[in-house]
């Protein structure tokens, strides 16, 4: 045989040996194309589970899962808001219509969404089973062994020591094992591994991936969110009857509420009063009294923007705030037709209010004829003087003024069970109170109460008291979302498993020691990572150096080949 031909075929014994030393360093599935002309019923069926459990597919679908999530966000969603998704349909004649057909006014419980939740998690198990079991089995198994020729490898280094070739590489298995590499003795070589945690991160991410995905499933599936205005000195029971507004996931039942009720004793918000910041928000905060099931101890607790009350599995956040004038009404007879706190809704920063004040029974005009009044109501904290009764000046009740609308008739089919809103006064069927101040009869009547003061409704209709009693509510969200708590662990747990697997790097290390034809042990260290990094060689540089202080280079070495153990890229290796 010719040397020619001799090395040719140890080259290529060196690059089997060199491909295989690297095969291994990745946890995945190795996949052969299918031969098409070949593929039959079963052949497609595995060539599109490989595809759907792929890496590529499944980054796929996590973009097109996070595109989807896109118009959920954008446009109104039914079991958000359904008011707003009216509205728009109102607003959007054109647009309405194909995004109904589209479901992109529910898009988290569309077909397509749906289809495209699933199919992710069905790809990421896939991806994750096959992974696991290769990974198991590399950490049941020993790091190979030393390919023959180590100067191909991409960090090489060598040095001549009188050190005998099993002090050497007893000396190498203790240092790499105090630098945490698996390592053996396979033949005349060491043979080290480390860096595994790579790929522990890789399956961990996938795995918090899947663990997200079940946290949203079933946060979304058994959650229930409502809101609930409570004025001071009121309370609420957490079933659903009390609430204002209630919204609940497909699978949730009444039986999953948190039994617990609570009581508003005192609300209490500051604002800046001068500066450039004058009128903005410093603390909002609610004394609450609760009770935890139908027969808890009552116990006391401040609620503050940001900071829920949490009772079991409930949330109890606070939300909003707002004013409630005492009111009372009589009747032409001077009967106490209505009498307590009117909830205001606000308009703008200042607190600027408008409600309704319904009298529904009782009341009859001077007459003695039954009917009922609505009465529109606008309160200003902060009354700025004649001509500003547009707004307030600012949101405390530092100069509180009531402007009122009264309104006598039929207030639109209450008493028949039609629904209404109680902020909204339907003027249909109703008629406004005239100004007597006014000669021709035309100028309807409105005026403005200060606190304590009674205005007389024309005709001997009866009166309307603004008592000098000004409460104010708090609005509170009540959440039961389950999954929350596992939801959290899975972001933190795919942080962690994209840092590992980005920052950590696998890589083996080889160190042989073989006596040389004149005596003298030849070392040789070879390092090889999973990527081309520039740390492979500074740290086979500096394990190269702890070694080298146990077994020194030969006196007698040759220059080229003695006592500096730095690393450098080997000839033909690939950069």
């Amino acid at each position: 045989m010719s040397k020619t031909t001799a090395d040719n075929s140890a080259a290529g014994a060196d690059d089997q040996d060199l491909g295989a030393a690297g095969s291994q360093l990745s946890t995945a599935p190795s996949e052969e194309l299918p031969g098409l002309p070949s593929l039959g019923v079963i052949g497609w069926i595995r060539w599109f589970w490989r595809q759907l459990t792929s890496m590529r597919v499944a980054l796929l679908l996590l973009l097109l899962l996070s595109l989807g999530a896109i118009p959920g966000s954008l446009i109104p969603q039914t079991g958000a808001d359904i008011t707003k998704v009216a509205d728009f349909r109102e607003r959007h004649t054109f647009l309405a219509p194909i995004y109904d057909k589209l479901g992109l006014f529910h898009v988290y419980s569309s077909v397509w969404f749906s289809a495209i939740y699933i199919l992710l998690f069905v790809s990421l198990i896939g991806c994750i089973i096959p992974r696991t079991w290769q990974f198991v089995g590399q950490l049941r198994g020993r790091p190979p062994g030393a390919p023959k020729r180590l100067t191909r490898l991409p960090a090489y280094t060598t040095w001549r020591t009188e050190a005998a070739p099993e002090e050497v590489r007893e000396a190498a298995l203790a240092l790499l094992k105090r630098r945490r590499f698996r390592a053996h003795v396979a033949g005349d070589a060491v043979a080290a591994e480390k860096g595994y945690v790579r790929e522990l991160g890789n399956l961990v991410f996938h795995i918090a991936l899947i663990v997200l995905l079940v946290a949203f499933a079933w946060g979304q599936l058994y959650k229930s969110d409502g809101n609930k205005l409570v004025v001071e000195g009121g309370g609420f029971a957490n079933s659903i009857t009390q609430y204002d507004d209630f919204k609940s996931g497909s699978l949730f039942s009444t039986d999953d509420l948190v039994p617990f009720s609570f009581d508003l004793k005192d609300f209490q918000g500051t604002y800046e009063l001068t500066g450039p910041n004058r009128g903005t928000p410093r603390t909002f905060q609610a004394k609450l009294t609760y009770n935890e099931g139908a027969y808890g101890k009552a116990r006391s607790t401040t609620v503050k923007v940001n900071e829920p009350l949490e009772i079991g599995g409930a949330k109890v956040y606070l939300v909003s705030h707002g004013y409630a004038p005492v009111m009372t009404v009589r009747d032409g007879k001077g009967n106490v037709v209505f009498k307590g706190a009117v909830p205001l809704l606000p308009l703008d920063g200042n607190v600027t209010s408008i409600g309704v004040i319904k009298v529904m029974d009782g009341y009859r005009n001077a007459k003695g004829v039954k009917e009922q009044l609505g009465i529109r109501a606008t309160l200003l904290p902060t009354y700025a003087g004649p001509g500003r009764e547009a707004a307030s000046a600012f949101p405390a009740l530092l100069s509180p003024m009531l402007n009122l609308e009264p309104y006598h008739g039929d207030l639109g089919g209450v008493n028949a069970g039609l629904s209404q809103s109680v902020y909204q006064l339907d003027k249909t069927d109703m008629k406004d109170f005239k100004d007597p101040k006014d000669a021709k009869g035309h100028k309807q009547l409105r005026v403005n109460l200060r606190p304590g003061q009674t205005t007389v409704l024309p005709d001997g209709a009866g009166s309307v008291t603004f008592e000098k009693d000004v409460k104010e509510w708090a609005g509170f969200e009540v959440v039961q979302e389950p999954g929350g708590g596992w939801a959290l662990g899975g972001a933190f747990g795919a942080i962690f498993g994209l840092a590992a697997s980005l920052f950590i790097q696998r890589r083996r290390v080889w160190v042989r020691a073989v006596r040389g034809a004149d005596g003298v042990t030849v070392v040789e260290m070879a390092g090889l990572g999973r990527s081309e990094s520039a740390k492979v060689p500074e740290e086979l540089g500096a394990l190269a150096g702890l070694l080298y202080d146990q077994a020194p280079g030969a006196p007698d070495a040759e220059p080229e080949s003695t006592p500096d153990p730095e690393v450098v890229p080997a000839e033909g290796a690939d950069q």
